[in-house]
């Protein structure tokens, strides 16, 4: 699955490379508010602002990733030449817009939708008083762009190849199916479906297979579907994890996800570790954590007892921690009081326990 990398700076990075390209690009820059400005060291102006290079695809493999996105005040055929080793996919690269040095035009060139280049090539236009140029068919058609969608909702795409097949089939006026019964992003297509795009709700989600159609599934279970299947996890569950001092990390790595493999959940719709208090300084709680780049909630033990649906309290824990609870309290209330679907599973060192958050609790698929 391939995901946007978290780190990225919130900041574009605007390049150019001849003196009237300079010149446009210093107007651009003081149009946004996070800006660094990349400027040929060949100009003899390049030391007045900016950051001085001298090859643009060596300093551009270097920066690529390290910004939101990119404006190059240059040809494209340029740009199309020194991004070509770095593009990775849709749902990774940042967005490009390339525009012509006399300012006449804007061109959103790569990562239009998830990547923002279609939007960031209206900024450019407005801000240079170019003609912005936006090729992807669901913007000029009008017609809503599941990747998206899918991002603004907080879905990880798992597998981004099937949006093609979505978003043609979108294009062409044909049904697909659509497994939301959450009502995440389906919703989205419903108005469309009215007039153009023939929208086919399947059912259950195991009958997908069976259609015809591309479609969209969204859930954090796993269940066998189709390559034409897009499939979308929500951030929908949360762990809770008890754990011995000074247990490794890769051991409470190893239980956490022993769990989410044998009860068919999706690892990327794990989005949140919970714990008691008196853990917030275990280093391979931390550790994990880090590596999963997921938020830690730790709750104090009288917080602990009031968690609802709690399935397997001991008088162990009790006696030894004062609570009865803490790897199913810890996940109940991280999810807010949301359904524990994994009861604890107890190993060696490690207790672990998951729980999905009540928006999709009623209405998920069961876990098989």
């Amino acid at each position: 699955m391939m995901h946007r990398n978290p780190d990225i700076k919130d900041r574009i990075a605007v390049w150019a490379v001849t003196p009237r390209g300079a010149e446009l690009s210093r107007k651009l820059a003081a149009s946004f508010p996070s800006v660094d400005l990349y400027i040929s060291a060949r100009l003899k102006e390049a030391g007045a602002s900016g950051i001085q290079f001298h090859g643009l695809t060596e300093t551009l493999s270097q920066a690529f990733r390290r910004y939101q996105g990119h404006v190059f005040v240059m040809a494209a055929g340029i740009v199309v030449r020194a991004l070509a080793p770095l593009i990775q996919g849709k749902t990774i690269d940042p967005g490009v817009v390339v525009v012509d040095e006399t300012g006449r035009h804007a061109i959103s060139l790569l990562s239009g939708h998830i990547g923002g280049a279609n939007g960031l090539t209206i900024q450019v236009a407005r801000a240079v008083g170019a003609e912005p140029v936006i090729t992807t068919a669901t913007d000029l058609n009008r017609l809503p762009a599941v990747d998206v969608l899918a991002v603004e909702a907080g879905l990880a795409i798992e597998n981004p190849e099937a949006i093609k097949k979505v978003q043609m089939a979108i294009l062409c006026g044909e049904k697909i199916t659509c497994r939301d019964p959450f009502g995440l992003i389906c919703r989205h297509f419903e108005s469309w479906t009215e007039s153009d795009s023939g929208l086919r709700d399947s059912g259950d989600g195991r009958e997908k297979n069976k259609s015809r159609y591309p479609g969209i599934y969204v859930s954090d279970a796993l269940v066998a579907e189709s390559p034409d299947i897009l499939v979308l996890r929500p951030k929908s569950l949360v762990a809770g994890i008890g754990c011995n001092r000074n247990t490794p990390m890769s051991e409470i790595k190893e239980s956490l996800f022993n769990a989410i493999q044998r009860f068919r959940l999706a690892p990327a719709s794990l989005g949140i570790l919970a714990s008691i208090r008196i853990k917030s300084d275990e280093p391979g709680l931390l550790a994990l954590a880090e590596e999963l780049q997921l938020p830690l909630a730790f709750f104090d033990k009288y917080e602990l007892e009031t968690a609802s649906g709690v399935q397997s309290p001991s008088a162990v824990v009790e006696k030894h921690v004062g609570v009865k609870s803490v790897c199913e309290a810890a996940a109940i209330l991280a999810a807010e009081q949301g359904q524990l679907i994994v009861p604890k599973q107890v190993t060696k060192n490690v207790t672990i326990a998951i729980a999905r958050k009540p928006f999709i609790s009623s209405a998920s698929d069961p876990v098989v």
